[in-house]
């Protein structure tokens, strides 16, 4: 869900400003699960660039603050949303934790690293949605510790079904500063991207996994 229109058209401004998101629809990126895909999401960059980074922190804080008050933890989820998350959680003068995929396999063979007692509200930080599981990866093993998710915000979603259901089931609200729809619009009126190239990405959005054979 999308919380805000101003935020989503600005979020999606500054991430193909600085190339963040790549949109090349005549040529194909592919990504780690073999999809290929005329799109290519790398929110990290956002950390190289403070006016960027400190305008994403300070969206997600209003937001998380408007939905939930102020949690008691904020969690990034590994290795992505580390960076904003931890921002994220300065800004609120709040503790931070992340969430690894798994757990490691040598010292304290710790998942979540980072203090968390069991009790607390937590808001989870992620930088991408793509199907989802990942989050939910992250935010299973914070329920396993016995907290409380409120809820999780990412930077960008594609939008695919398949990650609306997950989180549906999974039973977690999910909330994006920016989606695939305000991405392509805002691209089209900038003239970052042309009606065809814009159709192109459309019909992407639509079979992502049988695209381009």
């Amino acid at each position: 869900m999308i919380l805000n229109k101003e935020t989503a058209i600005k979020t999606a401004e500054l991430l193909l400003q600085i190339k963040a998101i790549k949109l090349e629809p005549q040529q194909s990126f592919t990504w780690a699960s073999g999809w290929k895909s005329p799109i290519y999401c790398d929110n990290r960059i956002i950390l190289s660039y403070p006016p960027i980074r400190n305008y994403i922190r300070e969206q997600f804080a209003r937001q998380i603050e408007d939905l939930y008050g102020k949690p008691d933890v904020i969690a990034g989820v590994a290795t992505g949303a580390i960076g904003i998350g931890m921002l994220v959680a300065e800004y609120m003068n709040l503790p931070f934790v992340y969430v690894r995929p798994e757990a490691k396999g040598h010292g304290r063979k710790n998942q979540i690293e980072g203090q968390l007692e069991s009790g607390q509200t937590v808001v989870v930080i992620e930088d991408l949605i793509s199907t989802g599981n990942s989050s939910l990866n992250a935010i299973k093993a914070l329920e396993e510790a016995n907290v409380s998710i409120k809820g999780l915000l990412a930077i960008f979603t594609y939008g695919f079904d398949i990650a609306e259901e997950n989180f549906k089931k999974a039973n977690v609200e999910l909330h994006t500063l920016g989606n695939y729809e305000y991405l392509i619009e805002t691209a089209l009126k900038t003239n970052y991207i042309t009606t065809t190239e814009a159709e192109t990405l459309k019909t992407w959005r639509q079979d992502p996994s049988k695209w381009n054979q």
